[in-house]
């Protein structure tokens, strides 16, 4: 078994067709299906299912497509280790962020960063937690910041607890809430902008909804963080966020919950059974210098505490 093999296989699997997959590995068509040919003789079974000029999987295939995947994003990583030899003078970090960290703090740490390596090349995915986990189980990234508790441990990832946020309830600027405080309860029966199914966001809200005894009201549903903050500062509603996503918005207004409020935890996460490469390790000192520094200078987004406090240079996650 070949690794450019397994990548023909990818190709194929995803494109459903010999001919466009050929086109995107740039190689001539019989060489391809030449290679496929080749693999399930190695494999002992037959990979796809070529029935009246369509191309679907077979359960062995099925079986392989992820961990084929995943073979190909570990040897990506190695050869990247091993460029990174020189110095870090080149390489790659794959970040995985939520919309809320990608819109406040993570800016001015990945800046201190390039500044620090401006050889590396930052690759950064945005999506929901659940999303980005299943991205580094995958081998697509090499380090994310989640959200926790994760639904269910994932014995397969090491978390590292970094910051709390506290949620606010946002309101547009000329319609601020006349309380210090406002109770889960308050919300009940107000309009509310909500985000798109399988956010994080949108489960603490509902859940929060549901345990003070009421389901919300949906006034909009189904935008991302910067859409959601859009609508209401345009006066569709009412939304529960993340405090530091109100930096630098002087149109919206959060007023907090009533004690003990609604909290959620940022957490750096990794695989456990691939060790970070040097460049990844790099940054992920680099981003707790500057959160663990922030939090001593208390220039911290508003509402949002540190929980790193240990030396971000020993050891790894």
């Amino acid at each position: 078994m070949q690794l450019q093999q397994l990548a023909y296989f990818v190709a194929v699997a995803e494109t459903r067709h010999f001919t466009q997959a050929a086109e995107r590995m740039r190689v001539a068509q019989p060489s391809l299906s030449k290679q496929i040919k080749a693999l399930e003789s190695d494999l002992g079974a037959p990979l796809f299912s070529r029935a009246r000029g369509n191309v679907t999987l077979t359960p062995a295939g099925e079986a392989l497509l992820p961990l084929a995947r995943r073979m190909l994003a570990d040897a990506g990583t190695a050869r990247q280790e091993v460029a990174e030899l020189a110095g870090l003078r080149r390489g790659r970090v794959r970040l995985g962020a939520t919309p809320s960290l990608c819109a406040g703090l993570l800016a001015d740490a990945l800046a201190r960063f390039h500044l620090a390596y401006p050889g590396i090349e930052l690759l950064v995915e945005e999506d929901g937690s659940r999303d980005l986990v299943r991205a580094l189980a995958r081998g697509q990234l090499d380090l994310s910041l989640i959200i926790t508790p994760l639904q269910g441990d994932d014995p397969s990832l090491v978390t590292e607890e970094i910051l709390r946020e506290n949620l606010v309830v946002v309101t547009p600027s000329h319609q601020p809430e006349r309380k210090p405080y406002l109770r889960m309860e308050d919300l009940r029966g107000r309009g509310m902008v909500m985000f798109r199914r399988g956010y994080d966001l949108r489960e603490a809200t509902l859940a929060a909804c549901r345990q003070a005894g009421f389901e919300p009201r949906f006034a909009v549903e189904g935008g991302e963080m910067d859409a959601v903050l859009r609508f209401v500062e345009a006066g569709l509603g009412l939304a529960v966020v993340p405090s530091m996503v109100l930096d630098g918005r002087p149109g919206l207004t959060g007023t907090p919950l009533a004690p003990p409020g609604l909290s959620r935890t940022i957490a750096l996460a990794h695989r456990k059974d691939v060790e970070p490469t040097r460049a990844a390790q790099a940054f992920r000192t680099t981003l707790l210098s500057f959160v663990v520094e922030a939090g001593h200078e208390r220039t911290l987004p508003q509402g949002v505490e540190l929980i790193a406090e240990s030396n971000p240079t020993a050891g790894l996650l």
